[in-house]
């Protein structure tokens, strides 16, 4: 009896792990633990560290760098960026006039060199 006991005990913690693996959806059914984000641009999940506009933290706090990325919307009027210190998902920028700089409070991306962007917070470049 304590066999079956110790089975049965064995089998629904493993069940239960099992369920948890993957159950981490938020709200707009993106999976966190498998890297997984909703972009508000996209209204998808989407995968941070796979988009083509990725930029370097500039001056790291401790002994790694994070990064971010970038997606633009179609029209390229937004920009949405993923900051590591954003808990609460993207930011969104919107663009200023006819111009190539996007903004949204403090924070401004502008066009860096020929094919990269900068992204400044109290004009202080953060990411590049």
């Amino acid at each position: 009896m304590k066999k079956i006991f110790l089975l049965s005990v064995m089998f629904l913690s493993t069940f239960t792990i099992a369920q948890k693996v993957g159950g981490d959806k938020d709200a707009h059914g993106c999976i966190g633990s498998a890297g997984y984000t909703y972009s508000q641009i996209k209204n998808d999940c989407v995968r941070v560290f796979e988009q083509k506009i990725k930029l370097n933290e500039v001056k790291p706090k401790g002994s790694s760098t994070s990064m971010t990325a970038v997606i633009f919307s179609k029209d390229m009027k937004k920009a949405e960026i993923f900051l590591p210190e954003q808990n609460k998902g993207s930011l969104i920028l919107t663009r200023l006039g006819k111009g190539k700089a996007w903004k949204n409070g403090n924070y401004i991306l502008v066009p860096y060199k020929k094919t990269g962007y900068q992204l400044k917070k109290d004009n202080i470049v953060i990411y590049q």
